[in-house]
C-alpha cells in the first residue's frame, strides 16, 4: 500500500506529463501509472482486503483480479464482453444474485455511462449486506469533456461520444444526491489525480 501511495504521488506531481503520453505508452515509463490503474490502486485501498466484492461495469475486470490476489473475493459484472468478464447480463439493474450478498460494491469510472443509473444504484444496494459499501470514482462534466476529446488513443471514449442516457460526468453535489437517492450516506470523498478525480465510499442505510 505504501509503494502504490509513493507510486501515485510520483505520477501525481508529473500528471501534466503523463496527460501528454498516451496511456497505452505510460506502462512502458518506469514509475509511471495509467489513469485506470491510479483509478484501481485508489479504489483496492478503499476496500478491505478480504472484502466480497461486486465490481458492476467491470469493463475487463482487472480490479476484482487485483482483490484476489491479495486474498479477497469478486465478481466483475458488465452488460459488453471486455474478455475477462464473470458475469455478463443484459441489464445491470436486474441481477441474477441474492439479497445481502457482498461488502462492498464498486462502479470505477462507469455511473456516468449507465443510462438507468438509479436503478442499476438500487440494485446494488439490493445486493450489499446491511451497512455494506458503495465505491465509486467521479470526474466532473468540464474534466471528462476534456478528457474524451484528447484521448485520441481510444475510440471507445474519443469517437464514441455520449450515447443516449448517458451523461459526461457529475457535480460532487449532483454524485451525492445521486447516491443518498438510493439509500446510501456518503462517508468520504477523496480526491485524487490533483483533484481532478475523486472516490466515493456511501454507505446502506438499514431500515428498523
Amino acid at each position: 500500500m505504501l509503494q502504490n501511495r509513493l507510486l501515485r504521488l510520483i505520477n501525481g506531481l508529473l500528471s501534466p506529463i503523463r496527460l501528454i503520453i498516451p496511456q497505452p505508452f505510460v506502462n512502458f515509463i518506469p514509475g509511471l501509472m495509467t489513469n485506470y490503474d491510479i483509478r484501481t490502486s485508489i479504489v483496492l485501498e478503499a476496500i478491505p482486503n478480504r472484502a466480497t466484492i461486486l465490481d458492476i461495469g467491470c469493463g475487463t475486470n482487472r480490479l476484482v483480479r487485483k482483490h484476489q490476489e491479495r486474498g479477497g473475493k469478486g465478481v466483475g459484472v458488465d452488460i459488453h464482453d471486455w474478455g475477462d468478464v464473470d458475469m455478463l447480463v443484459e441489464d445491470s439493474s436486474n441481477l441474477p444474485l441474492e439479497n445481502d450478498s457482498f461488502d462492498v460494491v464498486t462502479f470505477v469510472a462507469c455511473l456516468n455511462h449507465i443510462p438507468n443509473r438509479e436503478s442499476v444504484l438500487q440494485e446494488a444496494v439490493r445486493v450489499l449486506k446491511p451497512n455494506g459499501v458503495i465505491v465509486s470514482t467521479n470526474l466532473t462534466p468540464t474534466i471528462s469533456k476534456i478528457w474524451h476529446k484528447i484521448a485520441w488513443w481510444d475510440s471507445d471514449q474519443h469517437e464514441r461520444g455520449m450515447e443516449e442516457g448517458e451523461v459526461w460526468g457529475f457535480t460532487d453535489s449532483e454524485f451525492r444526491h445521486l447516491l443518498n437517492g438510493a439509500g446510501l450516506k456518503v462517508i468520504d470523498a477523496r480526491p485524487f489525480s490533483w483533484g481532478l478525480n475523486r472516490c466515493y465510499r456511501a454507505r446502506k442505510q438499514c431500515v428498523g
